[in-house]
């Protein structure tokens, strides 16, 4: 408790979520710490208290902001203090980034879209805890068509059927495709399956005339190119 100019005590944070408030409006998030910016979101679930040492527990315990709203709701409970309507407005934070990042990648020729593509991969994928198999449909002027996720699995496999992948670009009439799949370990170094499964996707589409541009794996800090590695000619 602190005592005011009137003589009455208050809490400490008296008048902190207003100063908070104002100070992102005037003058943007830039200059703030991810734990400000964190309790500007907790200040729509959590009424009336100091949140801010709760913003910094969540960042403790998951790293940066991309950690915390790709947390589940297991390990946002596990938090002191967190509660479900704290993870329900970092489900709406996420949906929010994933449909503003689709958004810079739907009906976008690919080439002139090719930063933005990488942008919300990582976005989407980057801080995932478990695999999964994103694919990018194109039409035959490259422009992306849909963005869909074709399967999720564990920690470390996800399984992907080529006929499957051949069947849905056939339905959405894709001349090509883009592959995209996340590595939770962080290292997108693919392994002996990612390249096997990617050769069978390749031989799948290629008898179908749909054209594999690229598969991405997507790590924590980097993402690799197939294409790029030589994996796809």
């Amino acid at each position: 408790m602190v005592r005011g100019a009137d003589g009455g005590q208050r809490p400490h944070y008296w008048g902190h979520r207003e100063r908070l408030r104002t100070r992102f409006l005037t003058g943007g998030h830039k200059a703030m710490p991810e734990y400000e910016l964190l309790e500007l979101l907790l200040f729509n679930a959590i009424p009336r208290i100091d949140v801010k040492p709760l913003a910094k527990r969540l960042l403790a315990a998951f790293g940066d902001l991309n950690g915390v709203v790709a947390a589940t709701e297991p390990q946002i409970l596990r938090v002191e203090g967190a509660t479900d309507k704290v993870y329900l407005q970092l489900r709406i934070a996420e949906a929010f980034a994933h449909r503003m990042g689709q958004a810079r990648v739907l009906n976008r020729h690919i080439l002139s879209s090719w930063s933005d593509v990488i942008a919300y991969c990582r976005t989407t994928m980057a801080h995932l805890k478990t695999e999964q198999f994103r694919i990018l449909f194109l039409d035959r002027k490259n422009t992306v068509i849909a963005d869909e996720e074709q399967a999720s699995g564990t920690v470390d496999h996800v399984p992907v059927y080529p006929r499957e992948v051949a069947r849905r670009a056939l339905e959405l009439s894709a001349s090509a495709i883009i592959l995209v799949h996340n590595h939770p370990s962080g290292d997108p170094t693919p392994s002996r399956e990612d390249i096997e499964m990617t050769r069978r996707i390749v031989a799948a589409c290629g008898a179908l005339d749909i054209v594999i541009h690229d598969h991405m794996i997507i790590g924590r800090d980097s993402e690799i190119s197939f294409r790029s590695e030589g994996l796809i000619d």
